[in-house]
């Protein structure tokens, strides 16, 4: 029962107007080719960073620059502005439904009748 029950809360969630904002967006940002190329570079960037801090080196100036002058570029492309107003009005709901299920799981505690449906 309490697998059906979170595969419904799931159902719904995939078709609230918040999970299709990210979707689109995210197909949106996906599409757009200089965004992509921009956010695929910033991630190598970010990788091949960690992995030198994890062998003990510094990242060098250069690499911080070029990660900063994207990060630049990229906020201001309309297509990943889009894709972060989604993802945060996304966690918003998800923040909600957790604070739901909260709420249920302390009045199901504190009742002392057991239900099955």
């Amino acid at each position: 029962m309490l697998e059906d029950k979170a595969r419904d809360v799931g159902r719904l969630i995939g078709q609230s107007e918040e999970y299709k904002a990210v979707k689109r967006s995210s197909d949106a940002l996906a599409s757009d080719a200089e965004s992509s190329t921009m956010l695929r570079r910033m991630e190598a960037i970010q990788k091949e960073a960690q992995a030198m801090i994890q062998r003990g080196e510094q990242p060098g100036t250069e690499m911080e620059a070029e990660l900063d002058q994207l990060l630049e570029k990229v906020q201001v492309n309309g297509s990943y502005q889009q894709a972060v107003a989604a993802q945060e009005n996304f966690d918003k709901l998800m923040l909600r439904v957790n604070q739901w299920i909260a709420d249920g799981i302390k009045t199901g505690a504190a009742s002392p009748i057991i239900t099955l449906g």
